[in-house]
């Protein structure tokens, strides 16, 4: 017997599946997907709910990266990790294009996380709206292909727990594959 009044209920509801998707690493993404669902909502209040969580991400990693960049200003070691970071980003996005631009941002944020799409889109000299809207755009459509994955297994297994654990190791092992595989076309 539910105590609370509707609109409590739902809030309590939403703030549920929300809570799950601000887990870092998309470790969330199939448990508050299956929630959702289970709650009653519709696909589009799930992917509502998630770009409402990278929203409150940017405003939380944002200051903490212009910390950075300000220390790093200041510190011979910060600006040290700072080069290394870069290196390693442009060793990332070479396999997307050296621009900088939306699409190289979008792919990184779909294959990392949209607090690495954003780092690099400052260091191409993306301001805060524009970097933040390629990094959000790349991690809606890893959501978006998470959500249908989920739902599509959860659908074939009826099992929310093993859905959700084979999702999170699919999450780990599929990026090394592809990897690998990209390599062994490369070589030969």
């Amino acid at each position: 017997m539910n105590l609370l009044p509707s609109s409590l209920y739902t809030f309590a509801k939403l703030w549920s599946v929300l809570k799950l998707f601000l887990i870092p690493i998309g470790g969330g993404i199939p448990s508050g997907v299956l929630m959702a669902r289970d709650q009653g909502f519709v696909w589009q209040v799930t992917l509502i709910l998630y770009l409402i969580s990278d929203v409150i991400l940017a405003c939380i990693f944002e200051p903490i990266l212009l910390i950075f960049i300000s220390l790093s200003k200041r510190s011979v070691r910060l600006q040290k990790v700072g080069e290394v970071f870069k290196k390693v980003m442009k060793q990332t996005s070479s396999r997307y294009g050296t621009t900088g631009g939306a699409f190289t941002i979008i792919m990184i944020a779909f294959g990392a996380d949209p607090m690495t799409g954003r780092s690099v889109a400052v260091a191409a000299g993306h301001g805060f709206i524009k970097g933040w809207i390629f990094a959000i755009t790349g991690d809606m459509l890893y959501f978006g292909v998470l959500m249908i994955s989920t739902l599509w297994l959860d659908g074939i297994l009826g099992n929310g727990t093993s859905t959700t654990i084979i999702i999170l190791i699919a999450m780990m092992v599929v990026p090394g594959l592809v990897n690998r595989w990209r390599k062994k076309t490369q070589q030969g």
